[in-house]
């Protein structure tokens, strides 16, 4: 695990008998994504979260796929939630709040964040279907756990309508990106202090 100095950057790697993972990560990116998962819907819902959180990733994962998906994806969320939990630092100068409501066609979603320090998830996604194409949409809150586990935030994830299970996971790793963006993006009134009365997160 290392940081570049100055940079709001990190890369993690994690090797356990059921998952291979490493992570990448620039909080000041241009949203690129580079993913390896062997999940090509999974890739699909992260490459949101890069490109609407305007964060670099670069993830390589090598799971234990003919078991099924979960490890890999619960995985890719510990690994994550670490990458960014080491690249904020110690939270100096975000906002540390962050909301989203993101609309596709029917489907709605809010996502609200806390930096709070304190790891919490509340997700309240009602899928119309258990699977898109071959992938159990059960493992998405899986990967939400495992980065609330290891980003240590709070996170509220509500998909308030949806009538096609596509947009309803869309919209919630839309809105995830653009919460993450927005509770990351540094306010330079708080230059140097930490968002909080107690001084620390």
């Amino acid at each position: 695990m290392s940081k570049q100095t100055g940079a709001r950057t990190a890369s993690v790697a994690r090797d356990t008998q059921e998952t291979r993972i490493t992570v990448e990560v620039n909080l000041d990116g241009t949203g690129v994504a580079d993913l390896e998962t062997g999940l090509p819907f999974f890739e699909h819902m992260l490459t949101q979260i890069a490109r609407h959180g305007l964060i670099d990733m670069k993830i390589r994962a090598d799971g234990d796929l003919e078991v099924d998906a979960h490890h890999t994806v619960e995985d890719v969320g510990i690994v994550l939630g670490q990458a960014v939990t080491k690249a904020v630092g110690d939270k100096s100068g975000i906002n540390r709040y962050g909301h989203a409501y993101v609309p596709l066609d029917e489907a709605l979603s809010r996502v609200v964040v806390d930096f709070s320090g304190r790891p919490g998830l509340v997700y309240q996604v009602d899928y119309v279907r258990d699977r898109i194409g071959n992938f159990d949409v059960d493992l998405l809150r899986e990967f939400f756990q495992g980065f609330v586990n290891h980003a240590q935030l709070t996170l509220h994830a509500d998909n308030l309508r949806g009538e096609n299970a596509h947009h309803q996971a869309e919209t919630l790793f839309k809105a995830f990106g653009r919460a993450l963006r927005a509770a990351l993006t540094p306010d330079p009134r708080m230059a140097g202090q930490i968002p909080s009365t107690k001084g620390s997160l």
